[in-house]
């Protein structure tokens, strides 16, 4: 039997909750454990989830300006392009976040252990390091911050060389002149949108009629015709009854209705399921849910108090800024500090082209509470600063209560909405008004003029209803 060593908290996994949780615990004077299986730091968000797919973004929207920004217009991507000269700087950002990670760690003084973590115990964890040797750790608190990894469903033959998966899709050498897309979630919309952009001809094939279920319909439906505007093309309403790989050159989609895709690759992006078939859970006595998850309440605390699960394996929203907080939150919570209330309006954005922000209330979320609101709509192509950037596709929405006086929410599709969306957080953490927007005064030309002119398109609406009472 290895020698049992304690710590105050021990996390599982190094990805964006994880290293939170680590931090807080550190930075609150706690020894603090952590184990990642794998030789670097940041999990599958650093190597094979956002960093990458963000880089290849990048590239997709320079290639399209420079394409918008030229006289002609016909400028097909040759299918020869290697994907690596289009992530050609994937390598030093990938690193240069990886060491700032591990500095970070180093520096508050959290030990890391490279290794395959199992419980013994509600306790007891054991971890196996690469060298085959064994070490026993036991904590006050235990944070599992595992990550996931894409579903594979069983009736796929997903062989990461012609139908891939998205930890794979990056793997390829080549550009595909075509690309059939099986799903409608963010990161099957982020892909699909993001090889459009570089020219390849993208089939999106999805069981709903609409993607993103859970996102304002009118900016989803502004983001499909974006993507269609390529030549590419959203299937929706579609069951799939098979897929195969011809033995040749293409990968071939049969629908149940009979229809037939064929294309170079396909990326199958039907969800994720959570690292935690390894971890040996019944031995504290923790069941994973009917969806493969780790059921926590509002503090990430599981059934056994001293346990804490965080980010992607407790299920949606499965963000990297959701599961960063996730992991700050349940340290805090374990040591019995406060905890804040930011975790009650958090942004949610989709880093597809263009891109797709939401925070508060949509549209249909105010109707079902209020029963009336009051919509506020502001194109980009009608601000200075779309027009000066050839801002096409972009529209802020900004929902308000049924008097038009308190803001409930905005939605934002279109580029910079990530970043706009961070206004309407601040204004609804604050309370802030309607009027308030208007009353202020926004740099010109930019983007964030939208707050106000949306915000003028609430206080018209408003006014005309005045009108109509006293007449």
């Amino acid at each position: 039997m290895s020698t049992v060593v304690h710590y105050d908290i021990v996390v599982i996994g190094s990805g964006p909750a994880g290293q939170k949780a680590a931090i807080q615990g550190a930075k609150a004077g706690k020894h603090v454990a952590m184990i990642e299986r794998e030789p670097g730091v940041g999990g599958g968000c650093v190597y094979s989830g956002t960093i990458p797919s963000k880089t290849l973004r990048e590239s997709a929207l320079q290639a399209d300006r420079m394409k918008r920004s030229l006289t002609t217009q016909d400028m097909p991507v040759t299918s020869n392009i290697m994907v690596s000269t289009l992530m050609r700087r994937l390598d030093e950002v990938v690193t240069s976040h990886g060491d700032y990670m591990m500095n970070q760690l180093t520096r508050n003084g959290v030990t890391l252990f490279h290794g395959r973590a199992q419980f013994l115990s509600d306790r007891l964890i054991e971890m196996l390091t690469v060298d085959g040797m064994k070490q026993t750790l036991t904590a006050d608190t235990i944070v599992i911050a595992t990550g996931s990894r894409p579903r594979a469903p069983v009736d796929i033959p997903i062989d990461h060389e012609h139908i891939l998966d998205s930890d794979s899709i990056l793997s390829m050498i080549y550009l595909p002149r075509s690309l059939t897309v099986l799903g409608g979630g963010i990161i099957a919309l982020e892909y699909a949108s993001i090889f459009a952009a570089l020219g390849v001809q993208v089939t999106i094939i999805d069981r709903a009629e609409r993607p993103l279920q859970f996102f304002d319909a009118e900016l989803v439906r502004m983001f499909v015709q974006s993507f269609e505007q390529t030549g590419s093309r959203y299937c929706g309403g579609q069951a799939m009854r098979e897929v195969r790989w011809d033995g040749i050159s293409q990968v071939v989609t049969t629908l149940q209705d009979g229809q037939v895709f064929t294309s170079d690759k396909m990326l199958v992006a039907v969800g994720r399921q959570a690292n935690i078939e390894d971890l040996n859970l019944s031995a504290t006595g923790l069941i994973a849910t009917e969806k493969g998850t780790l059921a926590v309440n509002e503090h990430c605390q599981t059934a056994i108090p001293h346990i804490y699960g965080v980010g992607d394996l407790i299920g949606p929203p499965g963000l990297a800024s959701a599961a960063m907080e996730q992991g700050r939150r349940a340290v805090c919570h374990a040591l019995g500090l406060p905890e804040g209330h930011s975790a009650d309006i958090i942004p949610v954005g989709v880093y597809t082209i263009p891109e797709m922000a939401s925070i508060g209330l949509d549209e249909t979320a105010g109707r079902k509470r209020y029963r009336e609101v009051m919509i506020g709509r502001a194109k980009f192509n009608e601000i200075a600063r779309g027009q000066i950037s050839d801002i096409r596709n972009g529209l802020l929405k900004m929902v308000a209560d049924p008097t038009g006086e308190r803001l409930l929410g905005v939605q934002i599709v279109g580029e910079g909405a990530t970043e706009l969306i961070h206004l309407g957080q601040m204004a609804l953490q604050h309370r802030a008004t309607i009027d308030s927007f208007v009353e202020n005064i926004f740099n010109f030309p930019t983007l964030a003029e939208t707050y106000r002119v949306a915000a003028l398109d609430i206080v018209g609406q408003r006014q005309k209803r005045l009108a109509s009472a006293a007449a």
